[in-house]
């Protein structure tokens, strides 16, 4: 009986045949087996066709029977095809180094399907043949775009970002040198809601900052999240009143009959006048600073300075009213020359509320014009319709 050979040319010789050349024979069927096994072979694509990989009956160089392929060329005119035989089982790494056209290189079986590297894309891939088609059975690569499934990823480091499935960038990360500060995301079973913390390996207290871009602001769901920083009051003239003592007179000036009227606190343009008013300040408050803004009009159209004044004191539970209130904290706004124009200060400097304030105190603030300052000029009543009171917070609620 004649001998054969198998799907990718190992010769099987038969017993009594090949008198005198079994060593020879032998050890070809050796070389072929060491190239299935690990060879390596460089091969060139064809060009806008079908290169048709068949078998070496007895001889070592088969493209077919190599184990690792490296294509080569670059594709000028169109796609390239690689067939092998559809009777085949086997594997290969095949790596793609064509010269990167915008043409797709194909690894099928003569009659099923195959796996092909789209347009352009280079790199490895490890392909088999379970005798009807060739099916890529997944090799990641440092070039290639992959899916992981089911991995474990131990501390991986990321370069600049992560992106989504259409490669836009979902999260863009940064590095900061010698970083002590962390994030911690834990999940949570049913009826808890999961977690993000701030951590670190030194630090006891660790703000989260989140910075919308811009005018943006940090919402949840649609509505936005209020956050800690500067808050205002504002405090009409209606709600405060002339001292007993030098106090500033409570006047209406109408303007035009049925258009809005000023409601307001005239200060004498040559003694100093005072009025007070009082807030419960809000739990949020920090208990630091205040500023302020005085919103008046002028009764002449003088347009000399006028100064304003504002003093604290906050007061617990069992303390005194009858104390002294803080610093007076001026602000100077020129008249600006028409009578019943609405008039807006600038904001003050820091106002240092007396009295060592504590959280639910009830602070009074006493308001005054600076007459007696020979730079308080205006020669009119300065008419406050009120004051917007700048205050900041360091919690989210008043809860």
């Amino acid at each position: 009986m004649a001998s054969n050979y198998t799907n990718l040319g190992v010769q099987l010789m038969t017993t009594g045949e090949k008198a005198g050349t079994w060593g020879t024979l032998t050890n070809t069927n050796w070389n072929i087996i060491e190239q299935i096994a690990g060879g390596y072979v460089s091969q060139a694509l064809t060009d806008n066709g079908t290169l048709t990989l068949t078998k070496n009956d007895g001889t070592t160089g088969a493209t077919l029977a190599t184990r690792i392929w490296k294509l080569t060329g670059t594709l000028s005119a169109g796609n390239s095809v690689i067939t092998v035989p559809d009777s085949i089982e086997s594997w290969w790494l095949v790596n793609n180094a064509e010269g990167g056209s915008t043409y797709t290189v194909t690894v099928k079986t003569v009659s099923g399907t195959g796996v092909a590297w789209a347009a352009g894309e280079t790199g490895y891939k490890l392909l088999y043949t379970d005798g009807t088609n060739v099916i890529d059975a997944g090799f990641a690569t440092l070039t290639g775009s992959e899916t992981f499934t089911n991995k474990t990823l131990t501390s991986p480091i990321i370069g600049t970002s992560i992106l989504d499935t259409g490669s836009n960038e979902l999260f863009k990360l940064t590095a900061t040198s010698s970083a002590t500060n962390e994030f911690t995301v834990a999940n949570a079973p049913n009826s808890s809601g999961p977690t993000l913390s701030s951590t670190g390996s030194s630090d006891s207290n660790i703000d989260i900052n989140i910075n919308p871009a811009g005018t943006g602001v940090l919402k949840s769901g649609s509505a936005a999240v209020r956050i800690a920083g500067t808050e205002t009051i504002f405090v009409p003239a209606q709600a405060m009143f002339g001292t007993t003592t030098n106090g500033a007179d409570a006047q209406a000036v109408e303007t035009t009959a049925i258009r809005p009227e000023l409601k307001v606190l005239d200060f004498d343009a040559s003694t100093n006048e005072y009025a007070q008013f009082s807030v419960a300040m809000p739990k949020s408050w920090n208990l630091g600073t205040v500023t302020y803004q005085v919103f008046w009009s002028p009764s002449n159209t003088n347009t000399d300075g006028c100064i304003f004044a504002l003093q604290g004191l906050s007061c617990t539970e069992g303390d005194t009213a009858d104390a002294v209130f803080g610093t007076a904290v001026e602000v100077e706004d020129d008249g600006i020359g028409t009578i019943e124009d609405v008039q807006m200060s600038a904001v003050s400097g820091a106002v240092t509320i007396a009295g060592s304030p504590a959280d639910n105190d009830y602070t009074f603030f006493q308001l005054f014009r600076n007459a007696a300052d020979g730079s308080d000029d205006f020669t009119g009543d300065a008419r406050v319709m009120g004051i917007k009171l700048f205050y900041t917070t360091d919690a989210a609620n008043d809860a």
